[in-house]
């Protein structure tokens, strides 16, 4: 396949005065990349990777225009003249690989912490009405705060203008500040921002009217959700409304559609949607915006593979595609689409654990399949190695077979061992989970560049010092791996106790079960998930204040609203110590208070991992150079494995 496969996707889009070379678009989304509170190094190079991978056009994520949104964390702020160089050089560096660049305008309202210096203070709203998230209760606008923000919206799109960007696009989408005035929940005003339609409208209208006449004949448009799925969110017909009025009055160019709101759990879920969602998903949704308005419509919502974009355009449903996390995982994925290389894209799994995931844990953006993304000015590419040395990787999990590719891919000769039939270690067992398939593409795409690469790739091959003495190897990374781990459990003979990886490889278990999560991820939730939906009953004891205590906030929100649908009991703050035949007997973590449930065929451990050391130990005082990655290492989770495996690719 190639570019005419894709006729639609790699087709040109006139708006305006701009042309954007083809369809892909990168969405606006928080990086943390920011540098006291404008585009640095870090910024500029992760996007400037997208316009080099050929996306047709990036949106800058939003940036503060009004002090009363400040926080501490590492976002953009247009409030000084200050930024306009940082967003030009930005936009140069954009410009300068064809591609084209809007900035975003944003306010969060009452759906925000706002934490300055560790404290929270005010945050401003329409109406003093809280949200389900964050648990802020906001202050009431005053009348003539909310004319300060109009002016205030303005006076930062002109910067944006006068930096080059091509665009500027208000941030309406997701519950936040411009949605709140819609919305005639959140919306309880008496004056004129507030009571009738017309009145709700009237402060995005003024702020879109005042960043009209500053950005001239640049592109305005706004992203707005289709609805917020949520308990007092917007609703279809209230969105659709207030687009059509939009319309009607010429008061933007486009619109950016999506789905959700940040304001709660449930809508937050869609904000960045997991691999539990199908792809395009919100495309309907779309397509109905773009009949009802007539307007060009843009799209995003686990879009990651160029065939089902072309589909979403074929169908009418909209202009452009957000392919946001597909660039994360691989910023080269358009231009590799366009030259028919399908099956050299990383395609991303939707795990979100290291793009929001690191945003929620105040870090960085990045990916764990493509390390790079969002370290591109830290660590750019090497030249080939001087000389081809001979590298063996042991272990042929992640990690490893990260750490095969990369060595290979800058020169030399590497071997891979794997001690079993299959190269991919515990994402073969992640993929078995209920919704979780979509993470065995981890494994494919890691596969695929080890192909590119030309690794030599040995099964059924498990290393030991004989065998690295006789291949006298300059180098052996390590990537052996964990085995489970066994806590001692009192009674464990007179029950029926099995572990989380055998369940998966297919053991058997008894009608009503209790699961022992000590992890907090996604092996005791899933696990409880496909027992449930296989006729079992379920307990799933916790050691953590909540199930799926470490995992990425989205992906933990949805799959307790899966559990709970199930019937699934959630015990917290508990700890398995004993078993007694057919009775469990567990540990409150804080108060210390026995918790026991009887009736209880059997007990699964997921009990965490011990990392595999004997072949650290075996290769103790081997005159090579021993690398270790991953979970042999320490165990923790595939980004760890992969980022430790690209690293000593780059080292070895």
């Amino acid at each position: 396949m190639t570019a005419a496969s894709f006729p639609l996707l790699f087709s040109p889009l006139q708006l305006g005065k701009v042309e954007i070379r083809n369809r892909i678009l990168s969405t606006g989304h928080q990086t943390f990349l920011a540098r006291d509170g404008i585009p640095g190094e870090d910024l500029i190079a992760y996007h400037a990777a997208r316009a080099a991978g050929g996306a047709g056009l990036i949106i800058v994520e939003s940036a503060r225009f009004h002090a009363s949104s400040f926080t501490d964390y590492p976002e953009l702020v247009v409030t000084e003249d200050r930024a306009i160089p940082a967003y030009r050089a930005l936009a140069q560096a954009v410009h300068r690989h064809g591609a084209r660049i809007f900035g975003q305008l944003s306010h969060s309202g009452r759906v925000s912490k706002r934490v300055r210096g560790g404290l929270r203070e005010v945050a401003f709203a329409p109406s003093a009405v809280p949200d389900n998230r964050f648990h802020t209760m906001p202050r009431e606008m005053p009348t003539a705060m909310v004319e300060e923000l109009v002016e205030a919206c303005a006076t930062a799109a002109g910067r944006l203008a006068e930096a080059g960007l091509d665009g500027v696009e208000l941030l309406a989408s997701h519950g936040l500040l411009f949605a709140q005035f819609l919305n005639p929940r959140t919306n309880l005003r008496t004056d004129r921002y507030g009571g009738s339609p017309e009145n709700r409208l009237r402060f995005l209208v003024e702020c879109l009217a005042g960043a009209r006449r500053a950005v001239g004949d640049r592109l305005l448009g706004l992203r707005i959700s289709a609805e917020e799925l949520e308990e007092g969110g917007l609703e279809v017909g209230e969105v659709i409304a207030a687009c059509q009025a939009l319309a009607a009055m010429g008061a933007v160019d486009y619109l950016n559609v999506t789905t959700g709101s940040m304001a709660g759990q449930g809508g937050s879920i869609h904000v960045v949607p997991p691999m539990g969602y199908a792809p395009a998903y919100v495309a309907p949704q779309a397509g109905s915006l773009r009949a009802a308005t007539g307007l060009p419509v843009f799209v995003a919502g686990r879009i990651n593979q160029p065939q089902t974009a072309e589909a979403v355009l074929r169908a009418g449903q909209a202009d452009m595609i957000g392919m946001t996390r597909a660039m994360i995982s691989d910023p080269d994925m358009a231009r590799k689409a366009q030259a028919g290389r399908l099956d050299e894209i990383r395609a991303c799994i939707a795990c979100n654990q290291a793009c929001i995931g690191h945003f929620h844990a105040g870090y960085g953006i990045s990916c764990i399949q493509h390390p790079v993304s969002g370290r591109e000015a830290k660590l750019k590419p090497l030249p080939p190695v001087a000389r081809a040395a001979t590298i063996l990787v042991a272990g042929g999990g992640p990690g490893g077979m990260k750490a095969a590719a990369t060595a290979a891919e800058r020169g030399h000769r590497v071997i891979l061992c794997e001690a079993s039939p299959r190269l991919g270690g515990q994402a073969l067992l992640a993929q078995l989970l209920p919704e979780r398939a979509e993470f065995g593409g981890l494994i494919t795409n890691l596969q695929q560049e080890l192909t590119a690469a030309g690794v030599e790739i040995r099964l059924n091959t498990p290393v030991d010092r004989p065998l690295v003495e006789r291949l006298a190897p300059d180098a052996v990374i390590i990537a052996t791996g964990a085995q489970p781990y066994e806590p001692v459990i009192e009674g464990r003979e007179d029950g029926h106790v099995v572990g989380a990886w055998a369940v998966l490889q297919g053991a058997n278990t008894g009608a009503r079960v209790l699961i022992a999560d000590w992890r907090a991820d996604w092996v005791g939730m899933g696990l409880a998930e496909r027992l449930v939906l296989d006729g079992h009953q379920v307990t799933l004891a916790v050691n953590a204040p909540h199930a799926g205590f470490n995992l990425q906030l989205y992906l933990r929100s949805q799959w307790i609203g899966r559990l709970h649908r199930l019937g699934v009991e959630v015990v917290t703050d508990a700890s398995l110590f004993g078993v007694d035949g057919t009775t469990a007997y567990l540990r409150h973590a804080t108060s210390g208070a026995p918790i026991i449930r009887e009736g209880v065929d059997t007990v699964v451990l997921a009990t965490g991992h011990a990392s595999e050391t004997a072949l650290e130990q075996a290769l103790a005082g081997l005159s090579c150079t021993v690398h270790m990655v991953g979970d042999c290492l320490a165990p923790r989770s595939a980004e760890e494995a992969i980022y430790e495996g690209f690293l000593a690719g780059r080292e070895v």
